[in-house]
């Protein structure tokens, strides 16, 4: 029940904003507006509430495949309640909130890996701030999908009132950009912090995670290098960012998925 009250209004705050874009709705704008806003907040909270509860355990963390998906849906949510206090980036945060929604279904999935007690206090610090960094750089990959599918409606002369739910495309790469710059540092915090405190770590079964990370790290420095001496942005710097992170996916997923499914194995 808990988890469906957290999609329900994920939901909800996403039709709402929406809505509020649409000119069917223009009379209705401004409530929609609030409703959107309370929803997603409320959304939140409780989101953050179960999602602490279910990853602080008493003998450690939990950091299960399941954990990791919910607390992305944390983030889109977080990164979209906020995006939508620009007017025109309530049809993008109307998306982060739907995918957000879909989040959460596995929220309530128990880890078939033993939970990360034993391990340090600086090893649990580095789980979260990389499972953090994914979550935003995960953000980033469907804004860059988003300002892709604009650039070719916009290419392709496409007219229709759905275009009210697209930003104009450089307000939507400015939001990249931001959140790239954002998520590049979480990742070099991490990749830093797996160097500090995680011994021998091109000895253990995290070889190839990390050697992909920090491909993806290379890729978003150079990235984030471009767009503040050159001014990359356009279809160059999109793909330039989904390369980046197919190559995290292939670091995190694809490693989790073979420990912990095939396996039966912690990453830590």
């Amino acid at each position: 029940m808990f988890q469906i009250t957290i999609l329900l209004l994920y939901l909800l705050a996403g039709l709402a904003f929406a809505a509020s874009r649409l000119p069917r709705f223009d009379a209705s704008s401004r409530a929609l507006q609030v409703f959107a806003v309370l929803f997603a907040a409320a959304g939140v909270g409780l989101h953050a509430h179960g999602l602490i509860g279910d990853m602080v355990q008493a003998n450690g963390l939990s950091v299960s495949l399941a954990g990791a998906v919910s607390l992305i849906g944390l983030q889109l949510a977080v990164i979209g309640l906020f995006g939508a206090l620009d007017p025109n980036l309530r049809g993008m945060a109307a998306g982060l909130l739907l995918l957000a929604a879909v989040a959460t279904i596995p929220m309530d999935m128990q880890p078939d890996v033993p939970m990360s007690s034993g391990l340090s206090w600086q090893i649990q610090a580095h789980i979260l701030i990389a499972m953090f960094a994914y979550g935003l750089l995960t953000a980033g990959a469907i804004i860059a999908i988003f300002a892709l599918v604009q650039d070719r409606r916009l290419k392709a002369g496409v007219l229709s009132s759905g275009n009210q739910l697209f930003a104009p495309l450089e307000t939507t790469e400015k939001m990249l950009f931001s959140v790239t710059a954002a998520g590049f540092s979480v990742l070099l915090l991490a990749v830093l912090s797996g160097f500090a405190f995680v011994e021998n770590l091109f000895a253990q079964h995290l070889a190839h995670k990390t050697a992909f990370s920090l491909l993806a790290l290379l890729l978003f420095g150079i990235l984030v290098a471009g767009r503040l001496f050159a001014g990359w942005r356009g279809k160059r710097a999109v793909y330039l960012y989904l390369w980046g992170f197919a190559f995290l996916c292939v670091a995190y997923f694809g490693a989790r998925y073979v420990l912990e499914e095939l396996l039966n194995r912690s990453w830590s």
